[in-house]
Formats: C-alpha cells, structure tokens, sequence
C-alpha cells in the first residue's frame, strides 16, 4: 500500500524524470490512498502551472484526471486531522504534509512524495518513504 502526496502525482501525469521513477515503482495491484486535500492541491498546483505558461488549461483538465485516477481511494481528512494537528506542531511542520504523513504511518504504507522536508521527517520518524538518487542531489519521492 502506498500514499500518494501531490508533489508525486503531478510529477508522474507530467513525466519527469522523478515521476517516471515513481511511476515505475508502483505495483499495478497495490492499493494506493491519498487525503482528499490531495484534490485542492492538484487543482492549485496544475493552476500554477497555468499561470506559468508550462501548459494550458485543456492540458490541466487532462492532468488532473490522470492523477486524480492514481489514487485508489480519497481518505476523509477527519479521520486524521488532530493527528495531523498535533504532528505539524510537534515537528514544526506543515499541517498540509502531516495529513499524507499521518494517513502513511496508520496504514503502515509508503509515502510517496517529492517534499524533501516531508521526507527528511519521514526518515526520523521511521515511516517508509520513497527517494532516489541522481548524480547531483538526492530527489526525494
């Protein structure tokens, strides 16, 4: 079982080098789960990417519902908004991550993100995160 964060999906709907990685490292049967704020933040973040000039809106529509259909299934964010509440303050860390870092620990799942704060939490809190390595950095996933 994976979590999927918004850094991974639209690195993988837009064929980066980092999201062809990813893509590749998902098992075709695994179950893959992300928070619903995943929605507003694929939204925002393809509308970033619109403003940018990097695509248009009819190529945004299309990558939205790409990565929209990599998650299996969209967790309401009440089951684990107090958790996430008290981990963003705990660690000084956004409360938006701490949805995907909280939903990953209870499901004893991979996180699969490009947030390279997220991931060095990950790391010191013994939660499984995907990364690689290239030549000049490490790129977290």
């Amino acid at each position: 079982m994976l979590v999927l964060d918004c850094s991974a999906a639209i690195a993988i709907v837009l064929e980066t080098k980092e999201g062809a990685t990813l893509a590749s490292l998902m098992l075709e049967d695994e179950k893959v789960l992300s928070t619903q704020l995943f929605i507003a933040e694929l939204s925002s973040a393809l509308s970033k990417h619109v403003k940018a000039g990097d695509i248009d809106s009819k190529l945004a529509h299309t990558l939205h519902a790409q990565a929209f259909d990599l998650v299996d299934e969209f967790v309401d964010m009440r089951e684990n908004c107090l958790e996430a509440l008290d981990e963003g303050i705990r660690h000084s860390h956004s409360t938006y991550d701490m949805f995907y870092l909280t939903l990953a620990r209870r499901n004893s799942a991979t996180l699969f993100t490009l947030d390279r704060r997220l991931i060095a939490l990950c790391e010191k809190l013994k939660i499984d995160c995907a990364h690689i390595m290239t030549q000049d950095k490490t790129v977290s996933l």
